[in-house]
């Protein structure tokens, strides 16, 4: 384990190593700027009959579809995000896991996302949240700007979905819609070459046949 990320060398006789990155991170250990948190590549192993395969990092994860109320409380409960990214996702970093383990909860854009003009990228999701809480005209409608969000171990910790649920509907105060173990590297893979032009919530939802 190196900073986060396993690293699987000599997995194939004569290959170089495979390095898996943890979710959140990229090969440096840095954020990285991605729709989700994802899996670089896949770890390889040889099967019982000497094939070599690439086996999917499957990721505990729960999902919420967007809504009023679930943006409301994401500004009322955990505040101003850690980052803000252009592709317009919004990201905490918050200690609200099993056994208090490191959360991930990415609120994901919609497929094309825009960012309101006039506003910065950090204050987006404060604006929107504070006209919705309020009643009054948002910068744009909701179904322009988020799909939904995203909560998952941030660093690779091993936990039951069915767990991990039950502790971030505590920290949220809302239920996730949908909770399982997901591809992301999949998905990052899909959205990359559409150059985002794919719901990242949608695909994840199809993972977890909540779609």
């Amino acid at each position: 384990m190196v900073g986060g990320a396993l690293v699987v060398a000599g997995a194939v006789a004569g290959a170089r190593a495979v390095v898996v990155v943890s979710a959140g991170l990229d090969a440096c250990g840095e954020q990285a700027d991605t729709p989700a948190i994802i899996s670089t590549t896949t770890a390889r192993a040889r099967t019982p009959y000497g094939r070599v395969v690439a086996r999917p990092v499957l990721t505990p994860t729960c999902v919420w579809r967007a809504t009023p109320e679930l943006v409301v409380a994401l500004d009322e409960r955990f505040g101003e995000p850690v980052d803000a990214y252009v592709n317009g996702s919004q990201v905490w970093l918050r200690d609200d896991g099993p056994g208090d383990i490191t959360v991930e909860w990415r609120l994901h854009p919609v497929a094309g996302y825009r960012r309101p003009a006039g506003f910065d990228t950090y204050d987006v999701l404060s604006e929107v949240a504070r006209a919705l809480a309020t009643g009054e005209q948002p910068p744009a409608p909701l179904d322009r700007l988020w799909d939904g969000l995203e909560a998952f171990p941030a660093y690779g910790d091993e936990v039951e979905p069915a767990t991990l649920a039950a502790t971030v509907a505590d920290a949220l105060g809302i239920p996730p819609d949908a909770a399982g173990l997901v591809d992301h590297r999949r998905i990052g893979d899909e959205w990359e070459r559409s150059e985002g032009a794919v719901s990242v919530v949608a695909r994840l939802l199809e993972q977890l046949d909540a779609g």
